[in-house]
């Protein structure tokens, strides 16, 4: 039996999709995010209050369009729409929706045109983030305009008779500076859900979730000493007995300077037994001549899973293995709530391969990574590693543009120590979301001294980012990046070049691979 839902949103392949939901959980309203198809008797067996209806890559006019069971417009639920949303609304109760000649992306200032519960305490003329390349060119009967832009005259329209709102713009994003109150306006004044879910209630439900997934089996914990993994080990500690959580650290010789060392340390802060794995040679031997992305990322995901798989053998009653997968690593690879297009993939999504004996445990699979640091201190887990910046989990072969090496290994090491280092001492590490070095593998004629050097363009890249969906090049002062890179010229031979990305997500991703 499903449990009660408040709001569901039903998801179109918006690549911002689960960002309604956190924005609603964030404001106590818990929400699920279904696919686009989901029956009508499944979303009734979740009891909502509400509907919302995401954004998406498509156009509604389009033969094969996506469209959800007819049946949710008899519900008598309040519907809110967005972008795709909207624009289906718009086409299913009359209206036309066009091609629009100016694509609109990027920030725009919504005019509130008339009073509207969904606008409560909302700024006339704020920013909101819009992104679409169709537009509504004709309301269906009974809806009016109640915001507009400067390229979109119905940039929000509802029909309050009908509990009908829809947004052409996407409040759910962090460029929405109010996108937030306007979405808790829809849940608490639209369709009367309350306040109660947090942080707390989640780790509740998630501990629950994992004993009655687990029973009496054991778990294999795969650890990387980042935030993710420690915050599934510390769950899975918290909800099953020591003798049923096997904790495996694999070093695959892709970490940072240091790392290794600091990780068996974390662990036995937290009282948490860990089997450290030296698998440096397996990873180097898997990625020998490899210089694509894409067949780093698997080549990385299918040895991790080996080494796994070996491991778990020496135990017995294995079933299960645990992962640190989050929901900003699920719709960068695969469609699985709706039809989003994949971005890159990620070595621990997709499931597992056929010749594998135990099942996933991903008790973090659906937040993101502000949500899964409010997670770990609701956990008791110390401050200074839930602060830590994300580290991918291929780790360092994906910011070593070409093939990975040793030498390679070493000046990437090298000058990400000194980065961070100098971060640190500048009290801007805090500051940033995440910030490391790339070794692009570019040459260039430089002179130290009297004499000519050709070697190595190290790149610096710092951004600022609330869930990791998207991104902004983090402004650093100049004269803390000059000392950035005075020291990784003079501290590390083989190195005579730095250089800064000032590319934001999207279009750029944050990870260079």
């Amino acid at each position: 039996m499903k449990k009660e839902v408040p709001i569901v949103v039903l998801d179109f392949g918006s690549q911002y999709t689960q960002l309604v939901a956190r924005k609603l959980r964030e404001s106590g309203v818990y929400t699920e995010v279904v696919p686009y198809h989901e029956s009508i008797e499944d979303i009734k067996a979740r009891k909502p209050q509400g509907i919302i209806l995401s954004g998406g890559p498509a156009s509604v006019y389009a033969e094969d369009a996506y469209k959800p069971d007819d049946a949710i417009w008899d519900l008598g639920l309040p519907i809110l729409g967005i972008c795709y949303g909207m624009q289906l609304i718009t086409q299913h109760f009359g209206g036309e929706v066009v091609p629009a000649d100016h694509h609109e992306y990027g920030k725009a200032r919504l005019h509130v045109e008339n009073e509207c519960p969904i606008f409560n305490g909302v700024t006339d003329n704020e920013i909101v983030w819009m992104s679409h390349g169709d537009k509504a060119e004709r309301l269906p009967e009974g809806f009016k305009v109640i915001g507009t832009s400067e390229n979109s005259p119905y940039a929000a329209i509802a029909d309050e008779s009908r509990n009908i709102y829809a947004f052409q713009y996407h409040p759910e994003v962090h460029h929405s500076v109010e996108g937030t109150h306007m979405l808790k306006n829809f849940a608490k004044y639209i369709c009367g859900c309350d306040s109660t879910w947090n942080m707390g209630s989640f780790a509740k439900e998630k501990i629950d979730d994992i004993r009655k997934q687990v029973g009496d089996r054991k778990v294999l914990c795969g650890v990387s000493g980042g935030v993710d993994s420690s915050v599934v080990a510390a769950l899975l500690h918290e909800a099953l007995p020591k003798e049923q959580l096997v904790c495996v650290f694999v070093d695959q010789g892709l970490l940072r300077k240091d790392e290794a060392v600091q990780v068996q340390n974390m662990f036995k802060m937290l009282d948490i037994d860990l089997i450290t794995i030296d698998a440096k040679e397996e990873f180097m031997s898997a990625l020998a001549g490899v210089t694509d992305p894409e067949t780093k990322r698997k080549a990385i995901g299918e040895k991790f899973i080996e080494v796994f798989d070996k491991e778990a053998s020496k135990h017995q009653d294995v079933s299960f293995l645990a992962q640190g997968t989050l929901y900003t690593d699920v719709i960068e690879s695969v469609s699985v709530k709706g039809p989003s297009k994949t971005i890159k993939s990620h070595h621990n999504v997709g499931g597992l391969p056929d010749w594998m004996t135990f099942e996933l445990v991903e008790p973090l699979r659906e937040i993101f990574k502000d949500e899964v640091r409010k997670l770990g201190l609701e956990l008791g887990l110390p401050k200074d590693m839930i602060g830590r910046h994300p580290f991918p989990g291929p780790g360092l072969a994906i910011r070593v543009m070409g093939e990975v090496n040793e030498e390679a290994l070493r000046l990437l090491r090298e000058s990400d120590a000194i980065m961070q280092e100098e971060l640190k001492a500048t009290g801007y590490y805090d500051k940033v979301w995440q910030a490391f070095t790339v070794l692009l593998n570019v040459q260039s004629v430089g002179v130290m001294g009297d004499n000519r050097t050709y070697d190595n363009t190290v790149c610096v890249r710092m951004v600022e980012s609330v869930d990791g969906m998207t991104a902004t090049f983090a402004h650093i002062p100049h004269d803390i990046l000059e000392g950035m890179s005075r020291r990784i010229i003079n501290e590390i031979d083989g190195i005579n070049r730095v250089v800064y990305d000032i590319s934001s997500k999207p279009p750029a991703t944050i990870e260079w691979e």
